[in-house]
């Protein structure tokens, strides 16, 4: 049985210059994978070009999610099939509060395909009594306060708070695969650890993550069971969490020895 996400052979340019070049990887739900890599190596090509942005064109490859080739479809799209991506540099949403902004996002998360890939908006949408109880449940879980639901979103948030709204979209919407953008990305140490565990909290059989890190202290605090190492467009070499260990000891530089030698 072929895995929940599977890409094949991607290949991605953007404005006209290639920077994945024949990429595979396997993600199932339930599992948690980290992929490392170099500055430049295409690691946030990777995170923008399976959640579907317009500037990140695939030439050649595929990505399989839930039996179809998703390339064509929408970021929308993708997202009511279960996809979701937590962003490094989160957009500031000045006069929608964070509350209204999750509804809108959770009812459209609840809007079903159809055969073609396009809403049909059969889905029901979500109650205000429902979603003031599971936005409550979801911000006690992420140890949030109850104000922050009347924030604007990411307005004057500090960049921990802004991770944690990110957090928080992802609780609310309850995805299958998620895809965490250098989240530990100009956090502290005490906002590294709040957010990891928030992550942590809503690992489960249905959920499948994918992190994207230069670093390996995130991973201190969620614990992939496969490493993947990025190098110039291409996964060049996979393992258990004892290659983020010999990285943060060693720096990449073996690695592309590694490969050149290959």
């Amino acid at each position: 049985m072929s895995a929940d996400l599977v890409i094949k052979n991607l290949h991605v340019s953007v404005e006209g210059q290639e920077i994945l070049k024949g990429l595979d990887l396997e993600i199932n739900k339930g599992e948690v994978h980290a992929i490392m890599g170099p500055n430049g190596s295409g690691k946030s090509t990777l995170a923008n070009t399976l959640m579907g942005h317009p500037a990140y064109e695939v030439t050649e490859g595929e990505i399989w999610f839930k039996g179809q080739n998703i390339v064509k479809l929408s970021p929308d799209q993708r997202s009511r099939l279960g996809l979701f991506l937590a962003f490094q540099y989160p957009s500031t949403i000045p006069g929608v509060s964070a509350a209204s902004f999750l509804r809108t996002a959770v009812n459209a998360r609840r809007g079903q395909l159809d055969a073609s890939g396009n809403g049909n908006r059969k889905g029901e949408s979500i109650s205000m009594r429902e979603f003031r109880q599971l936005l409550k449940e979801k911000m006690a879980m992420l140890k949030m306060e109850s104000s922050f639901a009347g924030r604007y979103v990411n307005d004057g948030f500090s960049g921990g708070e802004k991770k944690r709204m990110e957090i928080l979209q992802m609780a609310m919407l309850q995805p299958e695969i998620a895809i965490l953008d250098e989240t530990d990305s100009g956090l502290d140490i005490d906002a590294l650890r709040i957010v990891s565990e928030g992550v942590n909290q809503l690992l489960s059989p249905n959920l499948g993550v994918l992190v994207i890190t230069h670093y390996q202290r995130i991973l201190n605090y969620i614990k992939p069971e496969y490493i993947h190492i990025l190098v110039n467009g291409r996964i060049v070499m996979s393992g258990g969490p004892e290659l983020a260990l010999k990285l943060e000891e060693t720096g990449y530089d073996w690695v592309k020895e590694a490969v050149a030698g290959g």
